[in-house]
């Protein structure tokens, strides 16, 4: 089989749109719970909102067009067909960076930030900071996905995408980056393939999550400690359930796209850094593009395997080794878990930059594209020839 990538744009049916319309028209709808809205997962009323708009307001076809704007490929690899974007960096010698999401995201996240970190002079940066960008759809995700097509646990989907950047694309080295996920991909090629990779930065360290890990923490490890049991008691059973019994909850959000649109809408209401209103974070059509995506592929079972691999396997870094390719950080105000750097610095013995950020939280890329842009740019200045 050939593994040359071919030319691809997305063109979803006008049969599947109108079905999508149709769905909304008779989503049902229950009474509110009573109390804050957002106190029980999502807003009844939000979710109103936002199906009105979707079935008569938004235009797929326009955001569409943003996504096939960019250069898009698919090739055979490790038994799927993987999809990506790959634009080109302009300047002196762009350095290519591999940008990966995670989970409930898609390349619907890297709009924005792709032309700052591709043409950086163009919004008031240096063109020597320029990067070539290759952002997959993670395999089982998005445009990466196919009915029948295996299950990809994350440390498949880092091989397969290692795999992308050198044996296809011909990048002996390269950088990455990611968040949620790609976090952990970015991670694990690290330790894996370290000769491949010029470094990697992260907005989100996946570290392990053992409350109990330290015999004798600091204090700033103590306060981490402390909100990371409460992370596990209260906001993992999205991850109980997506890593058990996957396919009971995927056939509900298959059939019911506002069933989809509250599973992942309150995600990112929950963490991004939208003081209540999402409005505050977010182009609501943006959202709903990523929400559109998930939808129209059928890719929410697929999506949800790496947590049933996670679950169900060893930490993508075994205990008490080590990440020794430089890293860089950007901890987002409200990130999901902001480990201390005392912490970070057991798995990764080569952090090279680690910077809070003033606003931002779990979906860095979408949120404040300008800021993450800024960040990637200045970690991977200090590690070009």
């Amino acid at each position: 089989m050939s593994t040359e990538p071919t030319p691809f744009s997305l063109n979803v049916p006008d049969a599947d749109i109108s079905d999508l319309k149709e769905r909304l028209a008779r989503a049902r709808f229950m009474e509110s719970t009573p109390g804050d809205a957002w106190a029980y997962g999502s807003s009844v009323e939000y979710m109103r909102e936002l199906t009105a708009h979707w079935r008569d307001g938004f235009d797929w076809r326009a955001q569409e067009a943003v996504l096939n704007s960019f250069r898009q490929f698919k090739v055979p690899l490790h038994d799927i067909d993987v999809h990506f974007l790959h634009v080109e960096g302009k300047g002196p010698d762009p350095m290519p960076l591999l940008l990966m999401h995670g989970w409930p995201g898609s390349v619907f996240e890297f709009m924005e930030i792709i032309p700052r970190l591709t043409d950086p002079e163009r919004f008031g940066g240096r063109a020597e900071d320029a990067f070539t960008v290759v952002a997959p759809s993670l395999p089982g995700f998005g445009l990466s996905f196919a009915p029948g097509q295996r299950r990809f646990s994350i440390e498949e989907i880092a091989d397969c995408l290692a795999d992308l950047m050198s044996d296809v694309l011909g990048y002996e080295r390269f950088a990455a980056q990611g968040g949620d996920w790609g976090s952990f991909a970015a991670t694990r090629m690290a330790y894996m393939r370290p000769e491949r990779l010029i470094g990697i930065h992260l907005n989100l360290l996946p570290l392990t999550r053992n409350p109990d890990a330290v015999a004798s923490p600091t204090e700033a490890e103590t306060v981490y400690y402390g909100e990371l049991r409460e992370f596990l008691r209260e906001e993992t059973g999205y991850q109980w359930i997506q890593g058990t019994r996957p396919d009971t909850l995927a056939l509900a959000l298959n059939d019911s796209p506002l069933g989809l649109a509250s599973w992942i809408v309150e995600k990112f209401w929950r963490w991004s850094d939208c003081e209540g209103d999402l409005a505050n974070a977010f182009d609501r059509d943006r959202i709903l593009a990523n929400i559109s995506l998930y939808w129209f592929t059928g890719a929410i079972a697929s999506s949800f395997w790496p947590y049933y691999a996670r679950m169900h396997g060893d930490w993508p870094i075994p205990v008490g080794e080590t990440v020794d390719v430089p890293t860089g950080y950007a901890e987002f105000k409200v990130e999901i878990l902001k480990p201390p750097r005392s912490l970070a610095q057991r798995m990764y013995s080569d952090i090279r930059r680690w910077t809070v950020m003033e606003r931002g939280g779990h979906f860095a890329a979408l949120e404040q594209p300008e800021a993450l842009s800024r960040e990637v740019a200045a970690f991977f200045r200090e590690l070009r020839d």
